[in-house]
């Protein structure tokens, strides 16, 4: 049995951790049963936002005739928007590998790795042990139970980016934000899409608001069907059909489709881990637990990422790597901040947000809430967009931000201006208010939304405007 300074089991943000251990002399090893860069690099944010933005592209092109302009859109290079996918996904993946084999006093072990005993993993046949061990081990997709489904070739966040050809028509199953950008992507390049959910609304974490508009708007290009339960599925030499019905509906429907895309969630690799046979506990659904230093449940042995299913965004990991390395080495525990975890929907419309919704915060303070349209300021009118909107939310009196989202062009972007805001001194929207803002840009839009705050007692219109408070 090998003895290690520190053991990283998973090669996404638990890359960031080893580091720490080969620059104090330390020999360490890093688990990984697939590639290195994990989901981010290999078949989540990067590889999709590659494609997604030739999807917004051509939507763009079409809102073009709104404004005046006709573009017409003449087909997608279906194998060129692949290579550029495969060209940073391969690169960033060669850069790492290079890297791991350059570095000394570093063993990578391409395995399934499982705790055998305390601190103690089997990998590939080979026991390691370490007094200091990180689990950023992931998850995987789910696949629900649903009659045949386990009997039909299917799609899923992992496999979807190796289709070699433009399909010609798609089913997703799941309106989450990975079915909602897969919807966009695929109706966008022409493929006839189909989108299935169990909840009644899309995105059903956001703000019903959000969730309103983004499922209007994918609705105009994509068969979108909530609040359905799928039957069963099947496939012939037609291709895949599945079976289903709404709740409180009429009786059942049959779709069909060249390809099936499986985006109903993740679920844990702890089945694999182990984690028990260390000490480290799982809730109920085989997500580590941790403290809020980010140790689990094992002293010595700490989680992040995806392998604790809540805020399982990357730079969400990034930002809980760096609280683990300082806790591995250093004197001083530090605790997680998780007040300003931002997420962006890359959609039609795009979703950025931070903080809580408006429900969520309106259980624990005395809010006000303002909404502004995109359209109501120069620039926001400029591009179009009558339905844009951005929406706040602030604790009373004090003026500290508890959450907000933008939904429409450039709206991540614009609210990582909130999440600084939010990440700043007394986390008060008072460094806008003091700001000048450039005009014209978008960014007058949240002066806008910050400036109109009300008591959380409107009823907002489906565009998004505060009845009684103009």
């Amino acid at each position: 049995m090998k003895e290690y300074g520190l053991i990283v089991i998973g090669s996404g943000a638990g890359m960031n951790v080893v580091d720490s251990a080969l620059a104090r002399g330390a020999e360490a090893a890093v688990v990984e049963e697939g590639p290195l860069g994990g989901t981010c690099l290999n078949r989540g944010c990067i590889p999709s936002k590659v494609l997604i933005h030739a999807a917004d592209a051509i939507r763009e092109a079409e809102a073009a005739a709104a404004v005046g302009v006709d573009l017409r859109f003449a087909g997608v290079d279906y194998s060129k928007l692949k290579k550029r996918m495969w060209d940073i996904v391969l690169k960033g993946r060669r850069e790492m590998e290079e890297g791991v084999e350059r570095a000394r006093g570093l063993d990578l072990y391409e395995s399934v790795g499982k705790f055998v005993a305390d601190h103690t993993l089997e990998v590939g046949g080979k026991r390691i042990h370490s007094p200091r061990i990180v689990i950023a081990s992931g998850a995987r997709p789910h696949i629900p139970d649903i009659p045949g489904l386990d009997g039909v070739e299917h799609l899923t966040y992992k496999t979807v980016f190796g289709l070699e050809e433009r399909p010609e028509g798609i089913i997703i199953l799941g309106g989450g934000y990975i079915g909602c950008e897969f919807a966009h992507f695929f109706s966008a390049i022409g493929t006839r899409t189909t989108l299935v959910g169990r909840n009644a609304a899309l995105l059903p974490k956001e703000e019903p608001e959000t969730s309103a508009l983004v499922q209007r708007r994918l609705s105009r290009h994509v068969d979108v069907h909530t609040g359905t339960d799928v039957l069963g599925v099947e496939r012939s030499s037609e291709g895949v059909f599945v079976r289903m019905a709404k709740r409180g509906g009429d009786g059942e429907r049959t779709v069909g489709a060249q390809h099936l895309l499986v985006a109903t969630g993740v679920r844990p690799n702890s089945d694999w881990l182990r984690p028990e046979n260390t000490g480290v506990r799982t809730d109920g659904r085989g997500w580590v637990l941790t403290d809020e230093h980010l140790e689990t449940t094992r002293p010595g042995i700490f989680a992040l990422g995806d392998a604790l299913g809540r805020n399982m965004f990357r730079h969400t990991a990034n930002y809980q790597a760096r609280i683990v390395e300082h806790n591995l080495w250093g004197k001083h525990k530090v605790a997680m901040d998780l007040h300003a975890v931002p997420h962006a929907v890359f959609t039609d419309p795009q979703v950025g947000q931070v903080g809580m919704t408006e429900e969520e915060a309106r259980r624990q303070a005395e809010v006000m809430v303002g909404i502004a349209r995109y359209d109501e300021t120069a620039m926001g009118y400029a591009y179009g967009d009558e339905e844009a909107f951005v929406k706040v939310v602030v604790e009373h009196p004090t003026r500290r931000i508890l959450g907000a989202t933008a939904v429409g062009p450039q709206s991540a972007t614009l609210i990582q201006q909130v999440v600084n805001m939010m990440s700043s001194g007394d986390g008060s929207y008072t460094p806008l208010a003091r700001a000048q803002v450039i005009h014209p840009t978008l960014s007058e839009t949240l002066s806008s939304a910050f400036s109109r705050m009300r008591p959380a007692n409107f009823t907002p219109d489906e565009h998004g405007r505060q009845h009684g408070h103009r």
